[in-house]
């Protein structure tokens, strides 16, 4: 199982370790609500630029749990604001989340601005598929499963 949480990890950065375009729901009062984010991986995490006072970030303040979907990829984690991007301790993932999403980055985001953030989401579980293998990950135990899947096949909702 260990081989294959690693393979798995790999198998996420290659697709996700870039700009890469989510559906992302949260729930606010118990009523939820979706919008499409631009995130980044690495290392079991995915990273969104943003801003305090938006929606999304006022909904993971008040539950933290959120959900990612796109092409029968799925995952779900817990959602931190962790700063503003000039933060001494937001440095390193400053200058990589500048480096994908160059770009756009400057161009649709204020660094003067108080209300800038990062939000980062530690994953708990998710599924997800590449070449027809299908990777069902824990991230917390670090366990994942591997199956050969088909498009339409029940398989690719697991």
């Amino acid at each position: 199982m260990e081989n294959t949480y690693n393979e798995s990890m790999k198998v996420m950065s290659e697709l996700f370790g870039k700009d890469y375009h989510f559906a992302m729901a949260t729930a606010r009062d118990n009523i939820p609500s979706v919008r499409f984010v631009d995130t980044f991986f690495e290392d079991g995490i995915f990273y969104i630029v943003t801003y305090s006072n938006s929606q999304k970030v006022k909904d993971i303040t008040e539950n933290s749990q959120v959900s990612f979907s796109r092409n029968f990829h799925k995952f779900n984690g817990k959602a931190y604001n962790i700063g503003h991007p000039l933060l001494p301790e937001n440095k390193e993932i400053r200058s990589k989340l500048i480096k994908v999403f160059e770009p756009w980055y400057f161009e649709h985001n204020n660094e003067a601005h108080e209300n800038m953030c990062f939000v980062k989401v530690e994953l708990e579980d998710g599924f997800f598929y590449k070449n027809n293998v299908g990777y069902k990950v824990n991230f917390l135990d670090k366990t994942a499963e591997k199956s050969e899947v088909f498009y339409g096949d029940e398989e690719m909702t697991m």
